[in-house]
Parts: structure tokens; C-alpha cells; sequence
């Protein structure tokens, strides 16, 4: 059986206004102080992975 939504009158939001909605939160709530991951455990694969990435001119 489908599950049903919630409430049935209203109606599905849009990417778009989902995407301005998140910009909007995202600015609200100012720079998040998270510090990054040390690296200490990455298995090999991974650093592979972040060198490639850093070799096409990416940022990790």
C-alpha cells in the first residue's frame, strides 16, 4: 500500500524555491566554525582520490 501525505490540500514545493529557501537558512545562519577532518586515518584510496581532485585544480 502507498503511503499517503500528511495533508493532501497543500501543494509540493519546487526545487527551485526549495534551493532559495536553503540559500536563504544558509545566509541566516552565518559561517559554521566545524573543524575539518585531520586525515589522519584516510585509507589510501582516498588520499588518491583528494590528490586527484587537488591535480584538476579542485579544493577539498
Amino acid at each position: 500500500m502507498a503511503s499517503k501525505p500528511s495533508n493532501p490540500a497543500s501543494k509540493p514545493i519546487t526545487l527551485e524555491a526549495f534551493a532559495r529557501d536553503v540559500a536563504r537558512r544558509r545566509n541566516e545562519a552565518g559561517p559554521l566554525a566545524i573543524p575539518r577532518n585531520s586525515g589522519t586515518r584516510r585509507t589510501e584510496s582516498k588520499k588518491a582520490l583528494l590528490r586527484a581532485i587537488k591535480d584538476v585544480g579542485g579544493e577539498w
